[in-house]
């Protein structure tokens, strides 16, 4: 089995959402687009997927146009999104709930193809994303301790 590399990640994703549950997708992309994304050129901050017409599309992702092509494509194109006819119906009806969005949170390639994890998120509300914060903190002083103690021994 070969091993998926990771290239693009969605920091704000988790911060910004809780994800209940997440699947991976193809993506239809021209041969310029995968060489810029094998090269790091893309950005999945503020993306999300949107059905239209029974089919999932990734808006707002930008994959920069690669240097040495000789006909570029608009880097802020909607891209059709690959997935099976039973994923493909859950993750619409998910998108269709209130307070439901479709969240890009990893672009990998795996094998020859470039993969997308997409996940179904809820929106964090401020104050969510301010406990958030805080228990992370407090976890994170408690290690700190914890690592302090263990070495005066």
């Amino acid at each position: 089995m070969k091993q998926n590399k990771i290239l693009i990640t969605n920091k704000k994703a988790n911060f910004d959402y809780d994800i209940t549950e997440t699947i991976e997708a193809g993506l239809v992309l021209n041969s310029s687009e995968i060489k810029s994304i094998r090269e790091n050129r893309a950005n999945l901050t503020g993306s999300y997927a949107y059905p239209i017409k029974g089919e999932l599309w990734l808006h707002n992702m930008h994959i920069a146009p690669y240097p040495f092509a000789a006909n570029t494509s608009d880097p802020m194109r909607s891209r059709k999104l690959l997935l099976h006819r039973k994923e493909l119906k859950k993750f619409i009806a998910a998108s269709e709930q209130n307070g439901s969005t479709l969240v890009p949170l990893k672009m990998y390639i795996s094998g020859h193809y470039a993969k997308i994890l997409i996940g179904i998120g809820k929106g964090r509300k401020n104050f969510d994303k301010r406990n958030l914060i805080k228990t992370r903190d407090q976890a994170r002083e408690a290690r700190s301790a914890l690592k302090r103690e263990s070495q005066t021994f």
